[in-house]
């Protein structure tokens, strides 16, 4: 038998972010912002003493790993041609910049469940697997990385 728990930080949690798709031939290529939800479904064989996949209680850790990331920054990939102009404004204290290897909901997702799946490990969670990470910018867009 299998168990699955899901886990789902929603919009209202204020993960606000602002980035942009400097590729893009359309609007975004413009600096935006959503508040962004995640979902991670955990799967195991076993459940732990209280009958738990994960123990949503202890996830306060990954929480601020995604805060770090994801609440009031402006995300520029690392290849964007006006980086320097992003960093003046981080240096001046106008913006929290983070730098990533490329933007947008998929390498969101990519890496939410790279850094949730260090977490599982580090939390003592060896026998749960993570199956999978959802990024929505709002009702309509998301994306996923599924195990």
């Amino acid at each position: 038998m299998r168990y699955q728990s899901t886990k789902t930080f929603n919009h209202d949690r204020g993960f606000s972010c602002a980035f942009r798709q400097w590729r893009a031939q359309s609007h975004c290529r413009l600096i935006h912002g959503y508040a962004l939800a995640f979902k991670f479904v955990f799967e195991s064989e076993e459940l732990d003493v209280r009958n738990w996949v994960v123990d949503f209680g202890g996830m306060k850790d990954l929480e601020q790993i995604l805060r770090n990331s994801f609440d009031h920054t402006t995300i520029i990939a690392e290849d964007d041609p006006h980086i320097e102009y992003f960093q003046q404004g981080h240096d001046a204290g106008v913006l929290n910049l983070v730098v990533f290897p490329a933007g947008g909901c998929e390498k969101f997702a990519e890496y939410v469940f790279a850094v949730t799946e260090q977490w599982l490990k580090d939390s003592g969670y060896p026998h749960v697997t993570l199956k999978m990470v959802e990024v929505s910018e709002h009702g309509a867009n998301s994306a996923r990385v599924v195990a």
